[in-house]
């Protein structure tokens, strides 16, 4: 079974445009990644425009990976010589480690501007990521204030905003960026799944049973516990939906399955974390 996008990116090409001329402004990256889904959230688009600078990695959204999971996720970048921290923004945990990355990272570009004598110029950073992704959960948790507009859908942040976070560091937002085609099936099931791609243009009922589909596969018994059903050998996705909708009471009259109210349920309870604390991409497949 394959999850097909009806993606017509329109607004991409101006984000793309924005995001080259406001590059040659920063000093570091901030490449924000879905920790459940690392290799799918970093947009191959980005990592061509950002070229040479330095970037740092934050794997976001760890509240809602598997621990383990974002661990080996961690090691691998660092047996690549890749900076990658673990954050969680909704909470705030790590992000003070990632600044303090950020300017370990910046540390070649501000000797530079000592040896030109320029002592008081403030690192500038640039968070780059897919929609939804955390970046303005994160610019909210620094600032202390929801002085950025963040949404759990993806397309809220509209045009570039620079914040000062913190003496000598300043931070430019900017919208979250998909690129024009999926090339990969797997990685457009798993940017639908986690939220980065609208559901107006992925069917919901198939992403919902690729999904279910491969919780059973990676992590059995976790619908069962969530939903206090009976998963057996036999079942489907299709019959357990019927099951889940029988627990859950997402029927119509008759007893029959109301499927729409199931896949919207465990689609949003896989978003929100509620389902559990799942990764969909182990490093080790990469």
């Amino acid at each position: 079974m394959e999850l097909k996008i009806q993606w017509f990116p329109g607004h991409m090409t101006k984000a793309k445009r924005m995001m080259e001329e406001n590059l040659k402004l920063v000093d570091v990256v901030v490449e924000m990644l879905d920790a459940r889904i690392p290799r799918s959230s970093s947009n191959p688009m980005l990592l061509k425009m950002i070229g040479e600078k330095p970037k740092v990695i934050a794997l976001n959204k760890t509240d809602m990976a598997d621990a383990n999971a974002t661990k080996a996720w961690l090691e691998l970048f660092k047996a690549r010589n890749m900076v990658a921290m673990s954050v969680d923004c909704a909470t705030g945990k790590g992000v003070k480690a990632l600044f303090e990355a950020v300017k370990v990272a910046a540390a070649p570009v501000t000797a530079r501007w000592l040896r030109r004598g320029v002592r008081n110029r403030s690192i500038r950073v640039m968070i780059v990521g897919v929609p939804n992704v955390g970046k303005s959960t994160l610019i909210n948790r620094v600032i202390g204030r929801n002085k950025v507009m963040a949404q759990d859908r993806p397309g809220v942040t509209r045009g570039p905003q620079w914040i000062t976070i913190a003496k000598g560091l300043e931070l430019l937002d900017t919208p979250g960026v998909l690129w024009p085609k999926f090339d990969d099936a797997e990685i457009g099931f798993n940017l639908a799944v986690t939220g980065a791609i609208k559901e107006e243009v992925f069917d919901k009922v198939t992403a919902t049973e690729i999904l279910i589909t491969r919780l059973q596969e990676q992590y059995p018994g976790s619908l069962a516990e969530k939903y206090n059903i009976v998963v057996e050998e036999t079942d489907t996705a299709l019959s357990l939906f019927d099951k889940i909708a029988k627990a859950r009471g997402c029927l119509k009259s008759g007893g029959v399955t109301d499927t729409d109210k199931v896949v919207n349920m465990v689609l949003r309870d896989f978003k929100t974390g509620r389902l559990g604390a799942f990764t969909l991409e182990p490093a080790h497949k990469v």
